[in-house]
């Protein structure tokens, strides 16, 4: 019987983030599993722990630390409460990746970092990881069953309980001080629409030529009701912004359907991409690796094909 505490991540706005709903729900399985206990802890605001509360049967706000706070100072904070638990569930967000860190310092707990599966066998969690870039798969545990885990996004789908959980409150025992102060949060400046919860994507590669090849990009996107997404090789040439990067140095997606429109299928990108649950490319070379994971390949000139969906497309809604 193992004890299973997710650390719930708040946004910016005082919000649960989505991934910190996708760790809760796999939390909750490492528990059944291991016929053990799940339970959420948040150094937040009092909306973040009603949400996390949706997803796991107990939540505890932890009171005091400052909404400003540094990963360093939250450590602090959580470090005697996670300490009790047998795995402790974060997201691998660039501050859930901070807050890991110095939790293990603290606590001297090992972590099992960007996990993209997890599940529980012999005593302990097993996870699954993506290693070299993309190339090798590995599966990882803890030597005494006990320790971190961050896991990334879209390892599963969030399913809330049927009931909400419980929630309670306790003071931080413990809240440092730190010379670092975070002094505000600033969006990215783009008019794109957010690839993260996109059930429909159509992505761009190297293959789409520059800049004006993603206005067609952009067309489909549109009449499909969907998100453009892109290859580093595109946001890295300039073509389109950093946010838009599908990928293993971007981000991971699951959308229903997924356009891929001159990529080639790169390791480091089908990583961020194959759990879509259609995979439809084009390419000209009908020899590209993305031919081997696609659902459906086309060999063909992408603008030729693309001009024809567009076609297509604005006749079915007109």
């Amino acid at each position: 019987m193992a004890s299973v505490l997710v650390v719930g991540e708040t946004a910016a706005d005082g919000s649960l983030t989505k991934l910190s709903t996708e760790v809760a729900t796999l939390g909750r399985s490492l528990a059944e599993a291991s016929s053990g206990t799940a339970s959420g802890i948040v150094a937040g605001g009092a909306e973040a722990v009603a949400e996390l509360a949706r997803f796991v049967p107990m939540v505890t706000r932890l009171r005091g630390v400052p909404a400003d706070a540094s990963s360093t100072v939250r450590a602090g904070a959580l470090a005697e409460p996670t300490s009790s638990a047998d795995v402790v569930l974060l997201p691998a967000s660039p501050d859930g990746r901070d807050l890991a860190g110095a939790l293990s310092a603290l606590t001297g707990r090992g972590i099992l970092a960007n996990a993209t599966a997890a599940r529980w066998d012999d005593g302990g969690p097993v996870t699954t990881h993506s290693v070299f870039g993309g190339k090798l798969i590995t599966e990882a545990a803890f030597v005494d069953g006990r320790g971190i885990v961050t896991i990334r996004p879209n390892a599963v789908i969030a399913e809330p309980l049927g009931k909400p959980g419980t929630t309670t409150e306790r003071a931080a025992t413990a809240v440092p001080e730190s010379a670092v102060r975070i002094v505000g949060h600033e969006e990215a400046s783009t008019g794109a629409a957010q690839i993260d919860d996109a059930r429909i994507i159509v992505a761009g590669g190297r293959g789409v030529g520059g800049p004006d090849g993603f206005t067609l990009v952009q067309e489909i996107a549109d009449a499909l009701g969907g998100a453009v997404g892109a290859t580093r090789a595109a946001v890295d040439s300039g073509w389109i912004a950093y946010s838009q990067q599908i990928g293993q140095t971007g981000k991971i997606v699951k959308p229903a359907l997924y356009l891929a429109l001159g990529i080639s299928g790169a390791i480091q990108h089908k990583v961020g991409m194959q759990t879509a649950e259609t995979i439809v490319a084009v390419n000209r070379d009908p020899d590209a690796p993305i031919a081997e994971f696609a659902d459906v390949f086309v060999a063909g000139d992408l603008f030729e094909v693309g001009r024809a969906l567009l076609t297509e497309l604005r006749s079915r809604s007109g």
